[in-house]
């Protein structure tokens, strides 16, 4: 999983950039000019070079599919691949064909979307250039949406293909008075990759806030009525397309959230009616205020991150390394314009984020290139100015919009970092306490490095606070939690009513950062163990590190996850998923250690 081009510099050579950091500061200088950040991500796969280990020749594929070369590269160019087989399946049934073909003749399949992830849950890395490894595109295909009567209790339900990107799916429903309480921030997602990992947003009930049908204050995943999957059918000997309903099919619940190790076809999504949001950014408080210690002098002022929390419920904060003031985003549930509010009728309306400036990206370049290092301060001011001052000249302080256009503000574009991520189980009344500890903990950790000269972040710390994946919130009769879901409710906390999301991303090339990350970790797991918050890995992110690695540390992997969740639950998960797999065609090297009993 390592690679050797993966260091800042040549070993023996710590002045001399290697070749991916030189490509990695092209690219930024490249966003910086309006170029995307992406577009080797893209991957055009007339392009893709052949690996000299695997072979020249295309597999023999089902009727009606040929194979062609691909390159993988995920979001913060961790995991790459220079040539992989792929295709771009119609149908379900393509795809259960190729599922056959691949059990007969040693291949996996891997679902690739838009790449926009961090963990090996579709390829691990260059290592498998000569495995029997196909990459099925579902981008180009399977996108099909259409609305379809809701069961009682919601306003709306949708059918969609998985190939469908978000962006595409919510401006559907929103044409339709249809919306969801919350999303990830970028839009360009497929809905296949989403519920592979339950990807989340930011949203609790405000104080006096009123639950609304068709919504969930948890993940994408528990809005899930029902999945088609290809799977294996033991009476045929054969794997087959199939679809399995939430709450009368134990397969529902499994496949909801299934990390890599299952392919959904198509799945149907509950919804809610459309409720326009506002959302106003401030730069003005400090972290020390923000971030407070409950019951302490600073938290008494009332501009904690929990107290904005109780006005709205939904709270970002967005917190540049070695600054002193977080970016604040606060959104509030808005049917009518407020008159300070700006109209806005399109996502992404932060166009100083969508790529840097020339100074940021001359300092994001000798980083990168020269592996200067030292420059994470500046660099950390210099992306607070910005902020700063974009939120002034483009007017973006106060929006106002239809849900989704005010929930989706990353592109593509943006600087691509990697990051760590965590769910902190915790009930409502303890969210500053979990927010301030960790805060506070991060903060002594990076100065006491940088106080030795080390810089092992040079991008940002996000948190968040969502609601846990209740039943009680799903329109489907007897319906219980996605089985794997980072926000499933753990049966020996029923206190537990939400969960803090943190991230702290830098460049993934940063010196000392793994390390820094497994410090981190570790007293993430050792402060929030089952007492009064729980700390759970979140599926996407990076976890599980050593000092030189992420996804690496086995007693992570094996032991303190499936912990997290309870034996019985975890079990129960991991049996659904191999029956419905035996033979293991949806999945890779590190699916294999993670999801097992």
């Amino acid at each position: 999983m390592t690679d050797p081009l993966e260091s800042a510099s040549h070993p023996g050579h710590p002045g001399r950039p290697s070749r991916r950091g030189v490509l990695r500061a092209a690219t930024v200088a490249g966003g910086a000019l309006g170029i995307p950040v992406g577009t080797l991500s893209a991957g055009a796969h007339p392009a893709a070079a052949v690996p000299a280990t695997a072979s020249a020749t295309p597999p023999e594929l089902p009727a009606g599919l040929s194979a062609y070369r691909t390159r993988y590269i995920n979001w913060a160019g961790e995991i790459t691949h220079d040539g992989l087989w792929a295709c771009a399946p119609r149908t379900g049934q393509d795809i259960a064909d190729l599922a056959n073909w691949a059990h007969a003749n040693g291949w996996r399949l891997r679902a690739r979307g838009k790449a926009h992830n961090w963990s090996p849950l579709t390829i691990t890395g260059s290592a498998e250039s000569g495995a029997r490894v196909l990459l099925m595109d579902t981008t180009e295909h399977l996108t099909r949406m259409e609305l379809t009567t809701p069961p009682a209790g919601a306003p709306g339900a949708v059918r969609a293909q998985t190939g469908v990107t978000l962006e595409t799916l919510m401006a559907f429903l929103a044409d339709h008075g249809l919306g969801v309480t919350n999303t990830p921030a970028p839009g360009e997602l497929t809905l296949g990759g989403t519920l592979a990992i339950d990807a989340h947003g930011t949203s609790v009930p405000a104080v006096g806030e009123d639950a609304r049908p068709g919504h969930t204050y948890g993940t994408l995943s528990n809005l899930v009525l029902s999945v088609t999957a290809v799977v294996w059918d033991s009476a045929r000997a054969e794997y087959v397309v199939r679809t399995f309903h939430r709450g009368a099919d134990e397969e529902c619940e499994a496949l909801a959230t299934h990390i890599g190790r299952g392919l959904l076809v198509e799945a149907v999504l509950q919804a809610g009616d459309e409720v326009p949001l506002r959302c106003r950014s401030r730069i003005d408080l400090t972290a020390d205020e923000l971030f407070a210690a409950p019951g302490s002098a600073l938290a008494a002022r009332g501009n904690t991150f929990a107290d904005f929390l109780d006005r709205t419920g939904r709270v970002e904060a967005i917190w540049f390394a070695h600054t002193d003031k977080p970016w604040l985003k606060v959104w509030s549930l808005s049917p009518q314009r407020p008159a300070s509010a700006r109209e806005v009728h399109h996502p992404y309306n932060y166009p100083f984020s969508d790529s840097l400036p020339t100074p940021v990206a001359r300092l994001a370049g000798r980083m990168l290139a020269e592996g200067a290092w030292y420059l994470a301060p500046e660099f950390g001011a210099a992306q607070y100015a910005v902020a700063a001052t974009g939120l002034t000249t483009t007017f973006a302080s106060d929006l106002w919009g239809a849900s989704h256009n005010l929930l989706f503000y990353l592109r593509p574009t943006t600087l691509r970092e990697t990051a760590n991520g965590y769910a902190i189980l915790t009930r409502r009344v303890d969210v500053q306490r979990v927010v301030s500890e960790f805060a506070t903990y991060y903060r002594e950790r990076l100065e006491e490095w940088a106080a030795a000269g080390r810089f092992p972040v040079n991008g940002q710390v996000e948190i968040r606070v969502g609601g846990l994946d209740r039943p009680e919130e799903s329109a489907a009769r007897g319906a219980r939690p996605p089985l794997l879901s980072v926000v499933r409710p753990h049966p020996d906390h029923p206190e537990f009513d939400c969960a803090v999301w943190v991230d702290v991303l830098t460049q993934s090339t940063t010196p000392d950062a793994h390390e820094f990350y497994r410090d981190l970790e570790r007293f993430l797991l050792r402060t929030f163990d089952g007492g009064y918050a729980l700390t759970r890995v979140e599926w996407s992110k990076g976890w599980a590190y050593t000092d030189t690695a992420a996804w690496a540390d086995k007693e992570v992997i094996g032991t303190v996850v499936p912990a997290t969740y309870g034996h019985g639950q975890w079990s129960e998960a991991i049996g659904i998923l191999d029956r419905l797999d035996p033979h293991g065609v949806f999945g890779n090297a590190f699916t294999d250690q993670l999801v097992r009993v």
